[in-house]
């Protein structure tokens, strides 16, 4: 099997992507702009073959470094980057060189523009929160006023993560993001009160589900970059059987095969007429990617599993042969900022925590203003322990 990975050094633990499929028997071919020798030595190992371009946005120079491939090693059987950013341009290097295993150019955009998946879920009657395309502030107004007032979400069609999305509290902050708003499709959505709990999955040819789980995110990683707060999160021990039967309906809706998927929901903490009563899940937007930073580490450390196995012996062998560890729990990640003051060092949360700390280390500088600079990951038993690792981490010297 040739494997075409783009991008394979970003984020750093996608070397395990690799590796796994490398241990599966499969040729791994890398394109990637950054210079073979700054990859991590298991990347490298990893690695059948690398080449290198000056830039992964110029389409031709990636083209070109596929066509070689597939003159050297005989025709690509896959081809994926696991990177939301790179999603589109993965669809048209598949289309351009006929390979079959993944979604072809002529179906990214439901995948891409948050406008299309509205009606994708409603065909599976998946509850979604009302949006409108964002056009004249007079329409803009109306959609707002027929939709329960402010606040509303302003949000760009296609983007990834919480990006140039605002929390617009009233007529003043419309017009003020009217006048500063970029030139891009922008989406105008009613605001739901929630936490967001996403159904991550890897899913196999048959838009069956191998492996599944549940992460809680805060209620606005909007509200992580525009206020520079601190971020924490968490990974459950299992995933509710709500929330099961709807990531499963949406997975069968947009038609999801071979992939490891990232389905956000909320669940809301407030009733809202016309979606749900407390407790209830609302979908949010579909991410056809793994989740983001360390998510997919911390998915192996809940469960006891290895997600980037799961996912190579789907790709090799279209099921799953590790087995169920039955070993699960939660696994909590809890960030720092280098702007704020913070009331226990550093050698207090690794004393504290000792061996429950899992994963520690200096964040990519790209990942600083969402992930933080500095991240402490640790096992946790229950939920109580859950919050208590994450209040101890970001409790805050008092301000003289």
């Amino acid at each position: 099997m040739n494997f075409i990975f783009i991008s394979p050094n970003f984020p750093h633990t996608y070397w395990q992507f690799c590796d796994r499929l490398k241990k599966n028997g499969a040729n791994v071919l890398g394109i990637g702009d950054a210079a073979f020798d700054a990859l991590d030595e298991p990347l490298k190992n990893a690695l059948t073959e690398y080449y290198r371009v000056t830039s992964l946005e110029n389409y031709d120079e990636v083209y070109r470094a596929v066509a070689y491939f597939a003159s050297r090693y005989g025709h690509p059987d896959w081809l994926e980057s696991n990177n939301e950013y790179w999603l589109e341009q993965d669809a048209h290097l598949r289309t351009d060189f006929h390979i079959t295993t993944g979604i072809q150019a002529s179906g990214i955009g439901a995948w891409k523009h948050k406008s299309s998946m509205k009606p994708v879920y409603a065909s599976a009657s998946i509850p979604t929160a009302r949006c409108h395309p964002v056009s004249t502030l007079t329409v803009a107004r109306d959609f707002i006023a027929q939709n329960g007032g402010y606040p509303v979400i302003a949000k760009p069609d296609v983007g990834v993560g919480a990006a140039n999305t605002w929390k617009l509290e009233d007529d003043r902050e419309l017009e003020a993001f009217f006048e500063d708003k970029p030139d891009v499709p922008y989406l105008i959505e009613e605001f739901v009160e929630g936490d967001i709990c996403s159904y991550d999955a890897v899913v196999d040819s048959h838009n069956m589900p191998l492996f599944e789980s549940m992460t809680v995110w805060p209620p606005s990683v909007a509200d992580i970059v525009n206020r520079d707060l601190d971020l924490s999160y968490y990974t459950c021990p299992a995933v509710p059987e709500p929330l099961e039967k709807l990531g499963r309906a949406a997975l069968a809706a947009f038609g999801v095969r071979s992939r490891f998927v990232h389905l956000e929901f909320f669940r809301l903490t407030k009733a809202r007429a016309g979606l749900g009563e407390i407790g209830d899940f609302v979908a949010l937007e579909v991410n056809m990617r793994p989740a983001g930073g360390y998510t997919p580490d911390m998915m192996d450390f809940a469960h006891s599993t290895d997600v980037y196995q799961i996912w190579a012996d789907m790709v090799t062998a279209d099921k799953r042969l590790l087995p169920d560890s039955g070993e699960h729990h939660w696994c909590v990640y809890a960030s720092r900022k280098d702007s704020h003051r913070y009331r226990h060092t550093h050698e207090e949360i690794l004393e504290k925590y000792g061996d429950r700390i899992v994963m520690c280390e200096r964040m990519p500088e790209l990942m600083w203003a969402t992930m933080g600079c500095q991240m402490y990951t640790a096992h946790a038993y229950s939920e109580e322990e859950v919050h208590a690792f994450v209040a101890f981490v970001h409790e805050r010297e008092a301000e003289a």
